[in-house]
């Protein structure tokens, strides 16, 4: 990630519960919507930024970064896209699949460098505060299991009827795959309006990913996570 001149953006202030994230149209186009730097990740400041259609998003040795990228990349739990070869997998039932049994293990799966990317942005600030939401009941993790060792997974936040996907990895092929479709089943199941997948990658639409915009992702937040 790119590192930014801190002095332009607005900053958010420390501890200042609820209110001091500016208005996710003042985000800018490049990088695509850098909003905000500063605060912290205490709960009722990660609580509110994602009701208002913003994520934390930054890398070891920079200042936290608050981002609300337009279009946004959301998927919805009824159009999961399943290729031939995860269909496969899925009747196999190669793997058992749990939901918050390993959400610490979840984190740090997601958090280990991937191919020749030897850095994360999930940094150890980040991994403590999703444990929080996690304990507090805001965060969820679904797992796959290959004979009794973690396989894969996926952890997002969980506020009112979205889901706010976070991060996913695998160890076997398709185990992330399979964890998201276990997870949109069971979302299906609860009525829930969307998965936010937050950025789009060719990954991400293979699997039924779609752009949406960032007007139109706001106003369902603010019907679907009073709820």
């Amino acid at each position: 990630m790119e590192v930014f001149n801190a002095g332009r953006f607005y900053w958010v202030a420390d501890n200042v519960i609820g209110a001091d994230f500016p208005e996710v149209s003042s985000a800018l186009r490049n990088p695509d919507g850098l909003l905000a730097i500063g605060g912290d990740l205490e709960p009722a400041t990660l609580l509110t930024a994602y009701r208002r259609g913003i994520f934390p998003w930054y890398s070891e040795g920079q200042p936290l970064l608050w981002w609300s990228p337009d279009p946004r990349c959301v998927l919805e739990p009824d159009q999961v896209r399943i290729n031939r070869s995860l269909a496969r997998t899925l009747k196999r039932n190669t793997f058992k699949v749990s939901f918050n049994q390993a959400f610490a293990d979840v984190v740090r799966g997601c958090s280990a460098p991937r191919g020749d990317d030897t850095g994360t942005w999930i940094t150890t600030d980040m991994a403590a505060a999703y444990l929080r939401l996690h304990h507090l009941g805001h965060a969820l993790s679904c797992e796959c299991w290959h004979e009794s060792e973690l396989a894969g997974g996926l952890y997002g936040v969980v506020i009112g009827k979205v889901f706010f996907g976070e991060s996913m990895f695998s160890r076997k092929t398709d185990a992330s795959k399979v964890a998201l479709v276990r997870l949109a089943q069971l979302l299906r199941q609860r009525r829930f309006r969307l998965i936010d997948c937050q950025i789009h990658s060719p990954h991400l639409e293979r699997l039924g990913a779609k752009s949406m915009a960032r007007d139109d992702f706001v106003g369902i937040l603010k019907h679907y996570c009073s709820r």
